[in-house]
């Protein structure tokens, strides 16, 4: 409450902040390139920033891929984009996984690939750090990035020094890949965390910010799956 007695309304949304955005891979800013790639799945989503992702899954992807200068023209000749599937032929795909930040947002701390199957008749589902701000690696036992020792202060938003990047990108393997297993992989990139707009509403206002409401956000983006088939089944 601020010091005129001014109170907030009760319409604030705890669970999420401001719109999300859609991003779309076509091959041109036509309305026909763009029903094309929705129809073929080759979108993704952010919590709001404009983070992009590139996601790329291949049986033939080679160690040089990441980098080479033509590397997103060689991964649509070599693999198949976000959205599509891979049929099984004997060996363990590799996906690549890219993602860069919004230049006026929060850097990247983390790049995930989240996988799901059925496993006798359950659902079940694991994230995969693959890549890690400021050139950490993955634990190979967790899978997870090192935690960072991140704060944001909501006094003024500032926020403290810690690893980051304005892009992350790896090739990667599923250590448990199982060629006779059904199974998807999507990605998910996170933001180090920042102040929610609720936050600097009350810094701007002068007053406290709502409790209840979360001082800071983790905003993201999110791929469509590609998709893993065994030849039968």
């Amino acid at each position: 409450m601020a010091a005129d007695d001014r109170i907030y309304s009760n319409t604030a949304f705890k669970t999420w902040s401001a719109s999300g955005l859609a991003g779309i891979w076509a091959e041109s800013n036509t309305r026909s390139d763009l029903f094309d790639a929705m129809l073929r799945k080759e979108v993704f989503s952010t919590s709001g920033p404009r983070i992009k992702i590139r996601f790329f899954g291949s049986f033939k992807f080679k160690d040089d891929l990441l980098e080479s200068s033509n590397a997103i023209a060689r991964a649509y000749t070599d693999g198949v984009p976000m959205g599509d599937t891979m049929t099984q032929d004997g060996q363990i795909p590799s996906f690549l996984v890219w993602s860069t930040a919004d230049p006026n947002s929060s850097m990247l701390q983390r790049l995930q690939v989240i996988k799901g199957w059925i496993d006798l008749g359950e659902f079940r589902e694991k994230v995969f750090d693959v890549a890690c701000a400021g050139g950490h690696k993955p634990d190979p036992s967790s899978r997870r990035c090192p935690d960072y020792d991140f704060s944001v202060d909501p006094k003024n938003c500032g926020a403290s020094e810690a690893s980051d990047s304005t892009e992350l990108k790896t090739l990667w393997q599923d250590p448990e890949f199982d060629e006779s297993q059904r199974a998807f992989y999507y990605v998910r990139v996170l933001e180090h965390p920042k102040c929610r707009w609720s936050t600097w509403d009350a810094i701007r206002s002068n007053v406290k910010p709502r409790v209840g409401i979360p001082e800071t956000i983790q905003d993201r983006a999110w791929s469509s799956p590609i998709w893993y088939a065994p030849k039968h089944g």
